[in-house]
């Protein structure tokens, strides 16, 4: 039968991904292409009775969602599990208390993860599966005591978010949001628009090159911008300079991008001194977390002129954001969208509901963390 299943599934067509772009399902050598999420290219027509079983089981499993998130992501978990929505509470406490014995796994995201006080109170819990790549929002340190496997969505995102952070550059460089308005209001029938400044070939550093880091550097290099960056430690096979500290990648390039994990380290890594270092000419991009900038020394900055503009995405205490930079011409402000396509947040989706099922039928995760 096994031997069967093999034959039949080396015979399947395959779904292709650009070879240049890391799968989350599969390490890639070469251009070999990944099979489909979680095993599932064959697998269900050949045996449909198991994995109809297998469903129903799984339909019996209480897995708690913290927020709302996406409405595929969401429709999906109600059809193979039985989904409980927190937000749909008014009294949290009441809810997990209810569930306490029943909840085996929690999906959450870069809002709403699972702190201590929830993990306490779910001493059922195996999982948590995270619909974003950061896990700032999940008490990793308890969910290693209690065994407790987390579970990201990296990879998928990565080409949406380095995508953004360069249309936040040329945004900023070239007042592509105020040249919009200048047209809507009939301003250009008065005169043409100011002149701005060029973004090719401004020098970009950036504070983390790890996936995201490393896609946005090699599309910035396509307009002929010189690469540094700052991170943990020096990376290997790579010609971009590397410098020690955040200060010395501050004063030697024109544009800092911020696309580091949030973790107590980096916690306000960009810093009064470092936004100081940057200038009045310097231009600083944050699609990390909001967290990684202490946003009133930012807001003050780019009041009066040490700074000379801003592209975020992300902000400190989101949903909320500092009244002050409405009225500010050079700066761009965009409601934590980085992963935010339809491509993307269905992925991202499929990785949430695949870590889930392959965790409760024993299966290995695809991107575990914990």
């Amino acid at each position: 039968m096994l031997a069967q299943f093999v034959r039949i599934a080396a015979s399947q067509p395959l779904i292709s991904y650009p070879t240049h772009t890391a799968h989350p399902f599969s390490v890639l050598k070469n251009n070999q292409t990944p099979f489909s999420r979680h095993f599932d290219f064959p697998s269900r027509k050949i045996f449909p009775s198991f994995f109809a079983a297998a469903a129903s089981k799984m339909k019996d499993i209480s897995v708690l969602m913290t927020c709302p998130m996406n409405s595929y992501l969401e429709q999906e978990l109600d059809n193979r599990f039985k989904l409980l929505k927190l937000w749909t509470h008014p009294k949290r406490q009441d809810l997990l208390k209810q569930h306490s014995e029943s909840i085996r796994a929690v999906v959450g995201n870069a809002t709403a993860g699972a702190d201590a006080e929830m993990i306490e109170a779910l001493p059922k819990l195996e999982i948590i599966s995270s619909f974003s790549v950061g896990l700032d929002k999940i008490d990793l340190i308890k969910c290693k005591e209690k065994g407790i496997r987390v579970t990201n969505t990296p990879d998928v995102l990565t080409e949406d978010v380095a995508d953004l952070a360069i249309g936040l550059m040329l945004s900023v460089c070239r007042r592509i949001c105020e040249c919009d308005k200048y047209v809507r209001k009939g301003l250009w029938k008065l005169g043409d628009f100011k002149l701005t400044t060029k973004f090719s070939g401004k020098t970009i550093g950036i504070i983390g090159l790890g996936r995201i880091g490393l896609a946005i550097a090699k599309r910035a290099e396509a307009f002929g911008c010189p690469i540094s960056y700052h991170s943990r430690s020096e990376k290997p096979n790579t010609n971009y300079k590397y410098y020690a500290s955040v200060m010395d990648l501050a004063l030697n390039c024109d544009i800092l991008v911020v696309a580091c994990a949030l973790t107590p380290e980096t916690h306000h890594i960009v810093n009064r001194e470092v936004i100081d270092a940057l200038g009045p000419k310097g231009i600083l991009i944050n699609v990390g977390r909001g967290p990684h900038v202490d946003e009133p020394e930012l807001v003050l900055a780019l009041m009066e002129g040490r700074l000379g503009g801003a592209g975020l995405d992300v902000f400190e205490k989101e949903p909320e954001v500092p009244h002050q930079l409405f009225d500010l011409d050079n700066v761009v402000l965009l409601p934590h969208v980085g992963s935010g396509t339809i491509e993307t947040r269905k992925a991202m989706a499929d990785l949430v509901i695949g870590n889930l099922e392959a965790h409760f039928t024993k299966k290995p995760l695809l991107t575990p963390m914990v």
